[in-house]
């Protein structure tokens, strides 16, 4: 019998303490889940440990074969460059391993359920049909991701009573969180319920809160609520794994159509063909070595 692939989980990183424990318990749950099958997982910067580092764990192990799943709602920057070009460089460094990559998470329907969870814990006794919920993503310089969030708008809209659902950015791209709640009061919005599209704590979502209770402050007119970040529901756990089961079996449907780094999109026609490469944060905490540095490129591909 073939011993089915090790799972590699890739996450993004953050400064805060509490997000990055949250990314390694959820990572120890998935291996008490799966038990004979060795599971890691690595940030790409930030926290520690790094990607590498989890690679080498696996490999101490003695595997030689595994599965990389990007712990991502999005495919940005890191899940379509940043981490391939690192397993690629890993490859390197330990000869004789392989390794297939999954997708990110993507607006999944089970993950639209944990939204919608959300806003019902943070709606208490407002009627859904007169709240306008303001969903922020992350943001990103790539216009593929940004559209994603969107696209997960869009979907948590249809069929679930709300009074619409627009979209907003916390860092990176516009609309910022303040003007993505101007334009919900423009709409004419009275209740509004501030859901971010994050997967745990952190500095961002943290930033998501203050802006919002800021904002409201000096709109005391309008009434503004907060939600809470997905969280290692059950569904996150049983959908990382669907990914997991993906990338082993070869059935990766990754969508390319509006890849930057393979479309010429207005204002980013530089970008196509790009070799990728992992890069380098130059405000990163420096406590703890991420190997950016001595990187080898490789075309992009999904």
């Amino acid at each position: 019998m073939t011993t089915p692939p090790a799972l590699l989980i890739a996450g993004h990183g953050t400064r805060d303490d509490a997000g990055a424990e949250a990314f390694r318990a959820f990572v120890r749950e998935l291996g008490r889940r799966h038990p004979g099958l060795p599971v890691a997982g690595g940030f790409i910067e930030l926290s520690p440990p790094p990607l590498g580092e989890a690679v080498t764990e696996l490999v101490d192990q003695g595997v030689r074969r595994f599965a990389a799943v990007p712990l991502m709602l999005v495919s940005a920057g890191h899940a379509k460059g940043d981490i391939p070009a690192a397993l690629a460089r890993e490859k390197e460094r330990h000869p004789g391993i392989s390794y297939t990559y999954g997708r990110p998470l993507g607006p999944h329907p089970a993950l639209l359920s944990v939204l919608e969870r959300r806003l019902a814990e943070a709606l208490g006794d407002w009627d859904p049909a007169e709240v306008t919920v303001l969903l922020v993503g992350r943001g990103s310089t790539d216009p593929d991701a940004n559209a994603e969030v969107f696209k997960a708008a869009r979907l948590l809209w249809e069929g679930r009573g709300y009074a619409g659902v627009e979209t907003a950015f916390v860092s990176l791209a516009q609309p910022d969180v303040p003007s993505g709640l101007d334009r919900c009061a423009r709409l004419g919005a009275r209740r509004i319920v501030v859901l971010p599209y994050f997967l745990f704590t952190g500095i961002l979502p943290d930033r998501v809160r203050r802006q919002t209770e800021e904002w409201a402050a000096a709109h005391p007119r309008t009434g503004v609520r907060s939600a809470d970040v997905i969280g290692p529901e059950q569904e996150l756990l049983d959908l990382v794994w669907e990914r997991y089961e993906e990338a082993v079996k070869g059935d990766l449907r990754m969508n390319c159509d509006s890849c930057v780094y393979r479309i010429a999109l207005p204002g980013f026609e530089d970008k196509v063909g790009l070799p990728q490469q992992p890069h380098f944060h130059p405000d990163d905490d420096g406590h703890h070595h991420h190997g950016h540095g001595h990187a080898h490129s490789h075309s992009h591909a999904h």
